[in-house]
């Protein structure tokens, strides 16, 4: 009562926000350098300016400090962990009662062995500032290294004094960066052995931190067992690289005036679709629920001048997708649509020779097809290996003359590896199995199959199930974030279930799912979806698995998929796992098509299966056009369209399937 009296008695000073950015793309002394993070800081920055936080009230310590995007006036210094440490002191010494603090890290991540016993895991999740050297015994720590102690220390004591902080981690290993207070691409992680850290230390008593309080939000560029990867954007000189979460997470920043962080969270988790690396947004804080600050763009148009787009590759533009073009910024009748011809990081060029003279504000009409698979160069997992892979040079030949892949492309989707006899399609940092045996999908003979025509299912289903999920991307991306979120709520429910000789015994009770344990093998998995907009909902769900199949899990028996305002759909399904001692990380996807009430019921199972998807036509209904942007029209080219896409919202739900600790019965 006297905080509450006083707020009203007196003048409430003005809430002010403040950011520290660090992005560290050069080490000192590990050989680790990334190329994302100096971009990534300015586009970080930018975005801030662009929601109304002031250049001065941004500290960036980055090694690249003549970045771009970098706005004037931007207090700028470098990524020492002395440096960051007393930029972090002085935020706690300036920041106010109801300020808002951001602390943004984009660089390596990695573990180091738990000194103080708050980690469940025995390990300490560290950032590595640019003077991080290797493991030092005469201090029992990674020499430099910024933990998440001293992260959990900062955070409590600037909650304490009643400042807002949002924290973002774009690493390797930062699911839980601040949590103890409560190919082409690569990886942004630098596993403990690489800094020389024993693994025989023996283990810190145990010691609980206090739960963190106030008002926070932390977000997380993947989950804890996960990587977090940068890409390239363009070529030649003009290429740049971004943190996938980065890029993804300044887009949704600029459409969404009033969205909340955990919407804001959930969107940025939907762009992330370049290539197959598994990667998984997580957050955690009361803020979540809590608008972001700032104004934002509030439109998903984009401004033209002189003919030309100001967004581009930064934007999630593509060459090849069709914009239409509008007189004012919301609202109004489209006065024509030209196709993307060039793009920069922030501009794109079209190829209408004569726009409208009142045509000022650009949208997104329909994106561009991806293109075939890209696949690296091949590699061998070992050196000495020595068996014949003839039949499987066979298959990719033949699906490369068919125009289904691209062999040795400069920026890949897949890492083709020959490993005992077989194909595996690794993750863009090549790397075999990084969750444990059995976690990167190999070419598996079925009964009547060779190994051409195993390693050629595997190639097309990986083909049909990248494309499939970019297109989907594609066509609900570009709009303006809704602040009253998704128009589907969906509840997802686990039921344990046991492995058993004769196959899956009976399983338990329901309780709410956590993505983050995982499931296991003949656990059930149960969807509750209900439709929370003000028009009919077309619904359906898929399921990716680990080896690239989609299967359609709804509508079933060609029921009814539409639910109109309010009503819900119970989808479930068991896990079956081919191995239950092996890791994989597969997703539900949940496709929403919203036609107009007399209109057709749009069922989209068909997109499952790459046999009857090529029988489909290209005219007319949603299914069609979807179709046709997935069906290539010779070996080479895809089809474009100009018709205006669907209302269309993907929603997407990680499924860790774990190895089975055991077999026993199921609670």
């Amino acid at each position: 009562m006297l905080v509450l009296c006083g707020a009203v008695l007196g003048t409430p000073a003005r809430a002010d926000m403040h950011a520290l950015l660090v992005g560290v793309g050069d080490y000192q002394y590990l050989d680790a350098d990334l190329q994302g993070p100096g971009y990534d800081v300015g586009l970080m920055a930018q975005t801030l300016v662009a929601r109304g936080m002031a250049p001065g009230q941004i500290t960036a310590l980055t090694t690249m400090p003549d970045a771009p995007d970098l706005p004037a006036g931007v207090v700028l210094g470098q990524p020492t962990k002395a440096a960051i440490m007393a930029a972090m002191q002085g935020l706690s010494a300036k920041a106010k009662p109801d300020d808002t603090v951001v602390f943004y890290f984009s660089g390596h991540g990695s573990q180091s062995p738990d000194t103080s016993g708050d980690e469940q895991g025995g390990a300490d999740e560290i950032l590595l500032p640019m003077d991080a050297a290797g493991w030092k015994g005469a201090i029992a720590a990674v020499e430099n290294a910024l933990l998440d102690d001293e992260l959990n220390a900062w955070a409590a004591g600037l909650t304490a004094a009643g400042v807002k902080l949002i924290g973002v981690i774009d690493a390797c290993h930062s699911g839980t960066g601040f949590r103890s207070t409560a190919g082409a691409g690569h990886a942004r992680v630098l596993p403990p052995e690489v800094l020389g850290v024993p693994d025989d230390l023996p283990a810190a008593a145990p010691h609980p931190v206090p739960e963190l309080g106030g008002a926070f939000a932390f977000l997380y560029s993947s989950q804890s067992d996960q990587r977090s990867f940068e890409y390239p954007l363009g070529e030649g000189q003009a290429q740049r690289w971004h943190g996938a979460f980065t890029l993804a997470l300044t887009q949704v920043l600029r459409e969404a005036p009033g969205a909340s962080w955990g919407q804001v969270l959930a969107a940025a988790r939907d762009r992330m679709t370049q290539g197959s690396a598994r990667q998984e947004p997580d957050g955690e804080g009361p803020l979540l629920d809590a608008p972001v600050f700032g104004t934002g763009s509030g439109t998903s148009r984009f401004a033209l001048r002189a003919g030309q787009v100001q967004a581009g590759l930064l934007q999630g533009l593509t060459v090849g997708s069709t914009l239409a073009l509008y007189d004012s910024p919301a609202g109004g009748a489209a006065l024509a649509s030209a196709r993307i011809t060039k793009l920069t990081a922030g501009t794109a060029e079209l190829d209408a020779p004569a726009l409208p003279e009142a045509a000022a504000w650009a949208e997104m009409q329909s994106p561009a097809p991806p293109p075939p698979l890209h696949l690296a160069p091949v590699t061998r997992a070992e050196a000495s290996d020595a068996q014949d892979y003839t039949a499987i040079e066979a298959a990719l030949t033949t699906l490369r003359d068919e125009g289904l892949v691209v062999l040795n492309a400069p920026t890949p989707d897949l890492v083709p590896i020959f490993t005992a006899g077989t194909l595996a399609l690794a993750g863009l940092d090549g790397v075999l199995d990084p969750q444990g045996q059995g976690a990167t999908p190999r070419a598996v003979m079925r009964a009547g199959e060779d190994m051409t025509a195993a390693a050629m299912r595997l190639l097309e289903n990986a083909a049909h199930a990248t494309r499939m999920r970019a297109v989907l991307a594609g066509l609900g991306a570009g709009r303006g974030l809704s602040v009253g979120g998704p128009p589907l709520a969906v509840e997802f429910e686990r039921k344990a279930g046991a492995q058993t000789a004769d196959g899956c015994a009976r399983a338990g009770k329901a309780s709410p799912n956590d993505p983050a344990q995982g499931v296991h093998g003949c656990d059930e998995l149960w969807l509750t979806v209900t439709n929370r907009s003000g028009r009919v909902q077309d619904v359906t769900v898929f399921y990716l698995a680990q080896d690239f199949t989609l299967t359609p899990l709804w509508p079933r028996r060609n029921l009814s998929n539409r639910l109109a305002l309010g009503e819900s759909a119970r989808i479930g399904m068991r896990i079956e796992a081919s191995d239950p001692m092996s890791f994989a990380a597969e997703e539900i996807l949940i496709v929403a098509l919203s036609p107009e009430v007399d209109e057709p019921r749009a069922d989209l199972s068909a997109l499952a299966t790459p046999d009857r998807l090529r029988a489909m036509g290209a005219e007319g209904h949603a299914l069609s056009l979807i179709a046709g942007l997935m069906t290539p029209e010779d070996g080479t080219q895809t089809r474009g369209f100009t018709l205006k896409r669907p209302e269309l919202t993907l929603l997407r739900q990680p499924v860790l399937v774990r190895p089975n600790a055991s077999l026993s019965a199921p609670p």
